[in-house]
């Protein structure tokens, strides 16, 4: 997740109980202590600090490895808004680690250089009517060097709450990580 959202967020609950449901392992992380989110909920600054972000993510990636049940297991990373920035860093810092990456509605441009580090594939999901993020992810399209997708939600906006939305981009990243996790 990324920008003033959390592991309680609705969106973020309801994909990873559709992923867990569907046969994936998840793990909702907050990138942010709740002394830093306070702090962000003023400032509106940490949530774009994205090597702080990176740095968290990767840690928990890095747990993984620790424990029995998931060591070895193939990973895939969910980011949304600036949350997708440090999955692509993330990615790029574990590149035999990490199996696929999805970004939603995803800050992917913040991620700079790892863009053309990046060895995973990666779904860039944008909702139509989010102008900014669809140019943003076509322009980050353009840069990879893996397979890629760059696929619209039609009419949806930055938060998917359109009716319907947020199943699409469910539907697209259980697609996705099935082709590139397996079962």
């Amino acid at each position: 997740h990324g920008s003033g959202s959390s592991r309680h967020s609705p969106r973020n609950k309801a994909v990873a109980e559709a992923l867990n449901k569907s046969g994936f392992g998840t793990l909702l992380v907050d990138l942010l202590t709740e002394d830093e989110e306070r702090i962000d909920e003023a400032t509106r600054g940490l949530r774009f600090d994205i090597p702080l972000l990176t740095q968290r993510l990767t840690g928990s990636v890095d747990w993984l490895d620790r424990v029995p049940e998931t060591a070895g297991l193939p990973v895939g990373l969910f980011g949304a808004s600036t949350g997708a920035a440090a999955a692509i860093r993330t990615a790029a810092q574990r590149p035999d680690r990490i199996k696929a990456v999805v970004s939603r509605g995803g800050r992917v441009d913040l991620a700079d250089d790892a863009l053309d580090r990046l060895r995973s594939p990666i779904m860039l999901l944008a909702g139509s009517a989010d102008e900014a993020i669809v140019q943003i992810s076509f322009e980050a399209a353009n840069r990879l060097h893996v397979v890629n997708d760059v696929h619209l939600i039609p009419g949806a906006t930055h938060l998917f709450t359109e009716p319907g939305a947020l199943e699409q981009v469910t539907g697209a990243a259980m697609a996705w990580f099935r082709d590139h996790l397996g079962t």
